[in-house]
């Protein structure tokens, strides 16, 4: 969609539309889908913008990209389930003296383990871990909320993921920032700055160890799960469909934890990691794809007919649509949102706030209330680290020092606090879709926890700025 002429405080009505019809309605669809004909309506587009935006936002390599990475995801999680692989693995997990904790500290640590990817971590961990989860009565939401908080936040983290090279591009070129290996040495110093990112992985672990005590609406899911043996709530409308959540195992074959689910995943991991070495970026999508392939042959050789496995494919494919379809109304929002210029006006209010001791806190709020608006960390980026970083710089005298570092990492970990609390976020999604939860109900679970790790976050670094 092409950008519009400033338009102020109107285009924060698509966001707002969404985010409210979200929480009142508990129907992410429809919510996305008023917010996008409420938005080309206030943008002057008239009705047929609806369909034109369709058109702009998803006719493109970059949803091509997300939609056939679900599609192959859904494939290969339908032969993980057709094969009883999944299954296999939860009964050897569970064979080794499982609690409730453990399942959920498990997950945590899965979620750290497959780092390369937030869109594989989080369906990866989720579909893995809820039969097991199930079992022990662990709320979906609580689930969700393990795949979501270890996803980005541990992208964000590590510096040969898709997440740091972004935000490590982003500043070349600022002050002494001169090369690609200045700026990663910089997001690499950063790293201990972003102070969110770090405290939500932490506490996931510490919420799935009961060190931490569970509060707010996860209390009462955890409580629901575990004194009514209901894992989703009354109503509750999970994100992925049933054809993928109740396929169940073929019968007369013998199958094999290793061939069936470990070595597919192997391959996933392997050629993404490889990719990263070889090629300089993950390619989850390629991976996925050829895990499904080697996966579906593995099943021909163990007797699976042909028609089965191309029925199972299709009703992996069938299943992973409820979550294509909720990214795909998210993708024309931010694309609306983007042609609105939403970030540009929230800058423009906000902007005479900086100084240099209140900078790494306003970059994180800002930060965070951009991506929270808009559904997207990257994008967010783009826009907050060419304003943000600059500016350090002409505090910091053109050096690299602790306000730089600061800087940056706020804008990092503003990101992926906007995105924990915002239903509008691809990486919420994914997690609802991984874990089969509702997934407003997710948000509003998760939003508490995000909020106290956020507003802590708050107050480091306006400790930091102080002490500069």
């Amino acid at each position: 969609m092409e950008t519009l002429d400033y338009i102020g405080p109107l285009s924060l009505v698509p966001a707002t539309v969404a985010i409210v019809l979200a929480f009142l309605t508990r129907n992410t669809v429809f919510s996305l889908g008023v917010a996008c004909l409420a938005g080309v309506l206030v943008a002057g587009e008239g009705l047929m913008g609806f369909p034109n935006l369709l058109t702009s936002a998803l006719g493109n390599t970059d949803f091509s990209w997300i939609l056939l990475l679900e599609l192959f995801i859904g494939v290969l999680l339908a032969f993980f389930q057709r094969t009883g692989a999944i299954l296999n693995f939860a009964q050897f997990i569970e064979r080794r003296s499982m609690t409730r904790i453990r399942v959920q500290l498990i997950a945590w640590f899965m979620g750290m383990f497959v780092y390369f990817s937030d869109y594989f971590s989080p369906l990866f961990v989720g579909a893995t871990m809820r039969t097991l989860s199930d079992r022990f009565k662990i709320s979906r939401e609580k689930l969700a909320y393990i795949c979501d908080s270890t996803s980005a936040p541990v992208s964000i983290l590590v510096p040969i993921t898709g997440w740091a090279v972004l935000v490590a591009g982003l500043t070349i070129g600022m002050g002494p920032i001169e090369t690609a290996g200045d700026a990663m040495s910089v997001f690499i110093v950063s790293i201990p700055f972003n102070i969110y990112a770090l405290l939500a992985v932490a506490m996931v672990g510490l919420i799935a160890a009961s060190i931490v005590p569970d509060f707010g609406p996860m209390k009462k899911a955890e409580a629901r799960a575990q004194n009514e043996n209901k894992v989703l709530a009354d109503g509750a409308q999970p994100l992925m469909g049933e054809e993928l959540t109740n396929i169940e195992t073929f019968p007369g074959i013998k199958t094999s934890l290793f061939w069936n689910f470990v070595f597919p995943v192997i391959i996933v991991i392997g050629f993404a990691v490889g990719s990263v070495v070889v090629t300089g970026s993950a390619k989850p999508m390629e991976s996925f794809l050829l895990a499904a392939v080697v996966a579906g042959i593995i099943m021909r050789i163990q007797g699976v007919p042909l028609n089965e496995i191309i029925n199972t494919a299709m009703t992996g494919i069938k299943g992973i649509m409820p979550a294509v379809i909720i990214l795909a109304l998210a993708y024309s929002l931010n694309d609306l949102s983007a042609a609105m210029n939403t970030a540009g006006y929230i800058i423009s209010v906000t902007g005479s706030w900086l100084t240099p001791s209140l900078l790494p806190m306003l970059a994180f709020l800002l930060t965070g209330i951009i991506a929270f608006s808009t559904g997207t960390s990257w994008g967010t980026y783009a826009i907050m680290i060419p304003i943000a970083v600059p500016l350090a710089f002409s505090f910091s005298g053109n050096e690299v020092d602790t306000v730089v570092y600061a800087t940056i990492a706020a804008v990092s970990g503003g990101g992926v606090f906007g995105d924990h609390c915002s239903p509008l976020s691809d990486t919420s999604i994914l997690a609802s879709t991984g874990a089969a939860s509702d997934h407003i109900d997710h948000v509003k679970t998760q939003m508490p926890y995000a909020a106290v790790v956020g507003l802590i976050s708050i107050v480091v670094y306006l400790l930091i700025g102080w002490s500069i």
